[in-house]
């Protein structure tokens, strides 16, 4: 399999599931101003859509879109326990909770990064955002993770938002769940590896 990134972005989560799960992958990154690869093909002949993560399978087809991706390796390897199978009881909590980060943390949180958002819109974005974080830090509770006591594919897209943080002027001292939560989940291995080949440490 071959991931395309960009250091950093969503597709963090995708390259730190790749590593937990074992699977044999290769990852260039992509200049998504330029839309090139970083051997220096046209991103858009890749992905059309010309944004992060895009994941080459093994059957030579993509697959786009975080969350997909995030299911789809998380069944290829389920032995590495990164999701709960379709049949668990806990399966339709795993889609609420990918759903709740794509939609309600995610797309806020980078809008934040947008310059074309006036700083007024921005307000609006954080006070939302304000209010999902409290229901996250209250819906986590000692976890230590969010569906029990294993990392799986929505902790490590979760880690990846609140990564962003920093950059948009928000800071984790007021959840101190979520914080415990994104430490955790920085020290496990497979997240340290990410982060060093996406050269972030």
């Amino acid at each position: 399999m071959k991931l395309y990134y960009k250091a950093g972005a969503c597709s963090l989560a995708t390259h730190i599931t790749l590593i937990a799960a074992g699977l044999d992958f290769s990852a260039e990154a992509v200049d998504l101003k330029t839309k090139r690869t970083e051997s220096g093909e046209d991103f858009l002949k890749i992905n059309p859509k010309g944004y992060v993560p895009a994941l080459r399978r093994d059957d030579g087809s993509m697959l786009t879109e975080g969350v997909a991706i995030l299911l789809d390796l998380a069944a290829q390897a389920p032995r590495a326990g990164l999701a709960p199978r379709p049949e668990d009881p806990l399966y339709p909590r795993l889609i609420e909770w990918l759903v709740f980060i794509a939609t309600e943390l995610h797309k806020p949180v980078a809008g934040l990064f947008n310059p074309a958002y006036s700083p007024e819109a921005k307000e609006v974005n954080k006070a939302v955002l304000r209010r999902r974080f409290d229901f996250t830090d209250a819906a986590i509770g000692t976890g230590p993770y969010l569906l029990g006591t294993a990392p799986g594919v929505a902790d490590f897209y979760l880690f990846t938002v609140l990564s962003w943080l920093p950059r948009v002027g928000i800071a984790l001292t007021d959840w101190p769940a979520l914080a415990a939560h994104a430490e955790r989940v920085r020290l496990l291995p497979a997240t340290q590896a990410a982060l060093r080949a996406e050269k972030l440490i």
